[in-house]
C-alpha cells in the first residue's frame, strides 16, 4: 500500500500549500454542501487533493463538484446520502476506496439544528437531530475506521461546538447532540492509542457565519442567528485542515468559547440567569417564522452556500 502523505507545515495559509501530483491525498468530507463542509472541501481542492463530498442533496453536491474542480482538486466523487444510514455511509467509503484505492482523511461536518424550548420541539425533530449529529457521526467513524485500519492509518477529524461543553436554552436537540459527539470523540481517542497510524481530532467552533441557522428548525417564533463574535467558515476550514496535517485532540476556534465555557462550570448560578435573556438577544433573529422543521427532517435547497447573512458581524 503506497505510504500516507500529509503536509506538516504551521506557518503557510492550509489553502495555499498545493499537493504533488504524485501525494495528493484522498479526504472524504461530510456536510459538503454548506457551511463549514463546503469551506472545508475548497480549501482541500485549491491543495490539489482528490476528494469524495458526501450530503443529502445531490443537486448541490453536483454544484460543489464543479467549484473544486475549478479550484484545483485533483478529482472529485459527489455521493448524495444521509449520513444517518450506516448501511449507506459503509457503501459511500467502499466506492472512495474502490474510485482511488484509500482514504487518508476524513471530515466529519454534517449537522442539523432546531431551535425550541425542548417541550415545543416536536419529539421527531429532537429525535431526528439526535440521529443526525449522533449516529451519523457514529456510522461516519465506524466506516472511517474500518477502512483505517485495513490500509494501515488514517485521520477523522470531527466538527464538534462549543455547545458540546456547554449549554443554553432553546438549543436542546443540537447541545445534547454536541455532548454525545464531544463524548464519542474523546473515547475514540484514547482507543486509538491502541491503533498506530490513526488518529483521531476535534475542532470546536462557536458562532460561525454559515447558513445553518437559516435552514435550521425553528419553535422559537424567531429565525436562529449566530451569536458574536462570529468567524468565518474559511478560518474554520483552515482548523480543520491543519487538523488533518498535524492532528490535535482539540481545536477551539471562537475568541469566546472559553470564556463561555468558563462561565457554565465556575459561575453556574450567574449562567443560568444571564443565558437566557442573551440567547434571546445574541442568537435568535428579529426575523418571525411560524413553527418549522427547518431542514432537520429532509434537505432544504434553498440557502445552501458557504456563507450565511451576518457578514457584520464578524470579528476575525
Amino acid at each position: 500500500m503506497k505510504a500516507l502523505t500529509w503536509h506538516g507545515k504551521r506557518d503557510v495559509r492550509v489553502d495555499e500549500v498545493p499537493s504533488k501530483s504524485g501525494d495528493a491525498r484522498v479526504v472524504l468530507v461530510t456536510g459538503a454542501s454548506s457551511g463549514i463542509g463546503r469551506a472545508t472541501a475548497h480549501a482541500l481542492a485549491r491543495r490539489g487533493e482528490r476528494l469524495v463530498l458526501v450530503s443529502r442533496s445531490a443537486d448541490i453536491l453536483e454544484q460543489v463538484r464543479q467549484e473544486c474542480m475549478s479550484h484545483g482538486a485533483a478529482d472529485v466523487l459527489v455521493r448524495p446520502t444521509d449520513v444517518g444510514d450506516g448501511a449507506a455511509m459503509d457503501q459511500v467509503f467502499d466506492r472512495a476506496v474502490e474510485r482511488f484505492g484509500r482514504v487518508d482523511g476524513v471530515v466529519h461536518a454534517a449537522a442539523v439544528l432546531a431551535y425550541g424550548r425542548f417541550e415545543d420541539v416536536p419529539s421527531a425533530v429532537f429525535d431526528k437531530t439526535v440521529r443526525t449529529n449522533v449516529t451519523g457521526t457514529a456510522n461516519v467513524a465506524r466506516s472511517a475506521l474500518r477502512v483505517f485500519k485495513q490500509q494501515g492509518g488514517g485521520r477523522l477529524v470531527v466538527v464538534g461546538s462549543v455547545l458540546g461543553k456547554m449549554t443554553s436554552a432553546f438549543m436542546s436537540p443540537y447541545a445534547t447532540s454536541k455532548w454525545a459527539v464531544h463524548g464519542l470523540v474523546r473515547t475514540l481517542q484514547i482507543e486509538a492509542r491502541k491503533t498506530p497510524g490513526i488518529s483521531v481530532s476535534l475542532v470546536s467552533p462557536g458562532g460561525v457565519n454559515t447558513p445553518i441557522y437559516d435552514q435550521a428548525g425553528s419553535y422559537t417564533g424567531h429565525v436562529g442567528q449566530p451569536p458574536p463574535p462570529v468567524e468565518a467558515p474559511e478560518k474554520i476550514a483552515d482548523g480543520i485542515v491543519r487538523a488533518l496535517d498535524r492532528p490535535r485532540r482539540e481545536i477551539s476556534m471562537g475568541l469566546a468559547n472559553p470564556v463561555m465555557v468558563l462561565g457554565f462550570r465556575s459561575l453556574p448560578a450567574v449562567f443560568d440567569v444571564l443565558v437566557t435573556p442573551l440567547m434571546r438577544w445574541a442568537g435568535q433573529s428579529r426575523r418571525r417564522v411560524a413553527p418549522n422543521p427547518g431542514n432537520v427532517m429532509e434537505p432544504k435547497g434553498d440557502g445552501a452556500a458557504v456563507h450565511g447573512q451576518w457578514p457584520r458581524r464578524l470579528f476575525n
